[in-house]
Parts: C-alpha cells; structure tokens; sequence
C-alpha cells in the first residue's frame, strides 16, 4: 500500500487525554494528579519520563528540579534514592506537601489497575536522548507486554523515537513538534510513528488531512479552551490532551 495514501489503522486511545495527570488542578506528573484526572472521568493521561543518574525512569518534565520539586539542580544528574526523597506537591498547594516523584513503573500499576491508558512522552535530559529512548522503550515493553492497548510514546526527538523503535519495535510512536520544521512529517513517516502530536496553533484541515492520508493519527497539545477544541475536532482531530480536565468532560 502507498503509505502516503494509507487507510487509517484501528485506534484504541479515547478522543480526550488528560495532561501530565490533571492538568493544574494538582502537581503534575504525581500520583496524585493521575488519580484525579480518573476522578473527572478521564481514561487516558500524558505524562514526561526520564532517566535518573543510574538508570530508574521516573516522571518529571523540566530538566531541573527547582519549578516541581523542592531540590535543585538537573534531575537526570541525580540517583534516584536522593531523588524519591523530594517532595513533589508542595509547590502546588499545602494540600499535597509530601507527594513523591514516581517511578514510571508506579504509575504503570496504577492505569493497568484502573484501566487506563498512557501517552508517554520520553523527555530526556539533553544528551541523553537515545539512552532515554532505550530505557523507556524496553521499560514500557515489559510492563505492558499484556495489555490490549500499550501506551503512546511520543517525544519531540527524534534521537529518541528512532531508539525507541530500535528497542521495542511493536510498542507506537509518536511525533512530537511545536513548529512545523522542514521535514517533520518526511522524519515521522521514517520513523514509522503512527501520530503526530502537534501545538494547536499548527494544525488546520489541511495538514490534520495531509496527516491522515499517510495513515497517521493527528493530536493536539494544550487545548484549554472550548472554541479552540470545537475548531480541532471539526478537522477530524484524533485526540485532544488538556489541562482543563475540570471543564472538558471526557464522555461527551
């Protein structure tokens, strides 16, 4: 079949994905934030993975820890016994001082618990995009080798997608971009991602077409706003991930 006039595969993820948990409503990336997105409905979650200093992937978006956390410095430069000791919420509210930064293997148990399902972005601390890859790739491969619907591994590298791909071949992919460079749908269709995951503001209908004629999946990043995701999904939008778990209602 001519991949750049494909028919688009089965999809198993639901239409609305909840952003590093739920959004603003409790600090990103903790337990605490998966288990209230659940409770406003929501069945799948994004979340950002990275490496510690000796190998433990756990979640986290920034490379350093001063915005989230109450350490300081790059959290990638640090094990992850001294990085399980920071606390995670208390820059959020007093309500959750004391939450712990998780593994990804803790939140694994959580959504297959629960069934949920995951996006998961690899975000990996600058120079270490294909051991970033790697570790999610397998990682993921082994938590989820039963699961009817493996997570999404998205990032904007493609350093470590093509890592990615390498170490668990079956698992999907996704690309990520904030600005439509030269050659990010010829780098998506190489390394053969079934989604591009795109800032709102790129998307019009023709490239969410452009897109699913490769036979690709199109998402959308961060839609907070109603006219915003109303525009999207008249495109044919395959999944929205936002913030706003409090005011999207997932089973509309």
């Amino acid at each position: 079949m001519n991949r750049l006039n494909a028919a688009l595969p089965a999809w198993p993820y639901p239409r609305w994905i909840a952003h590093r948990g739920a959004g603003k409503l409790a600090p990103e990336n903790t337990l605490a934030a998966f288990r209230m997105g659940a409770q406003h409905g929501y069945r799948m979650f994004e979340c950002d993975a990275k490496l510690s200093a000796d190998g433990v992937v756990f979640l986290m978006h920034d490379d350093t820890l001063e915005r989230t956390t109450n350490g300081f410095g790059v959290g990638g430069e640090q094990p992850w016994h001294a990085l399980s000791q920071l606390d995670a919420g208390g820059w959020h509210s007093p309500a959750f001082a004391g939450e712990a930064l998780p593994t990804l293997e803790a939140l694994a148990r959580f959504c297959q618990a629960n069934g949920h399902l995951l996006n998961i972005e690899i975000k990996p601390t600058p120079g270490t995009e294909a051991a970033t890859g790697k570790a999610v790739a397998r990682l993921a491969h082994r938590l989820w080798a039963a699961a009817t619907a493996p997570p999404l591994l998205t990032s904007f590298k493609p350093e470590a997608l093509a890592a990615a791909e390498q170490a668990a071949p079956a698992l999907p992919r996704g690309l990520l971009i904030d600005t439509r460079w030269d050659g990010w749908f010829e780098t998506a269709l190489s390394l053969n991602c079934v989604a591009v995951v795109a800032h709102h503001r790129l998307w019009d209908a023709a490239a969410v077409a452009q897109v699913h004629r490769a036979g690709l999946r199109c998402l959308s990043y961060t839609v907070n706003e109603e006219a915003t995701a109303q525009r999207l999904l008249s495109w044919g939008i395959d999944a929205i991930i936002t913030d706003r778990v409090d005011v999207f209602d997932p089973a509309r």
